[in-house]
């Protein structure tokens, strides 16, 4: 079960994330928060989502609001996807699933024919006070970066 919900405070957490920094919510306070959970890197889905939020990063920052994009692959992972791509924000790497569990993202999805565990897209937008503020859940990719910024 979730432990974030719409209008409380986000329990602080701490993961690593690319460029060789550890992510820590608590020192993000004083600016707005998107984690966007996404399944895997590389995979069409989550390149066309992590590209929109890149291409709107500007704008995000204008907002005074960071975006970081979370799945559960490893490090290493997500610096060959972001380099790829040139992503201007982190990604971070939930491989024990701290972090999906604390979100609620992990669930049984049909992949070809098959029940599998993975990360349904998701996103949080957390204000600068750390309260969470609004939540997507089950995401379709195409407008939602463009979504999440006009919610700021």
């Amino acid at each position: 079960m979730s432990s974030t919900i719409t209008g409380l405070a986000v329990p602080d957490f701490s993961a690593p994330m690319t460029s060789g920094k550890t992510f820590k919510l608590s020192e993000n306070r004083g600016n707005h928060v998107v984690l966007y959970f996404y399944p895997k890197d590389s995979t069409p889905g989550c390149t066309n989502e992590s590209i929109q939020f890149n291409e709107l990063l500007t704008s995000f920052t204008k907002k005074n609001c960071m975006v970081f994009g979370i799945s559960r692959d490893s490090l290493k992972s997500h610096e060959n996807f972001r380099s790829k791509y040139g992503f201007k924000f982190d990604l971070i790497s939930d491989s024990d699933e701290a972090v999906c569990q604390m979100f609620d993202v992990i669930k049984m999805k049909n992949m070809y024919g098959k029940q599998v565990r993975g990360i349904e897209r998701s996103t949080f937008l957390i204000d600068s006070a750390g309260i969470l503020k609004k939540e997507w859940r089950k995401v379709s990719v195409s407008g939602h970066a463009q979504e999440v910024l006009e919610s700021i």
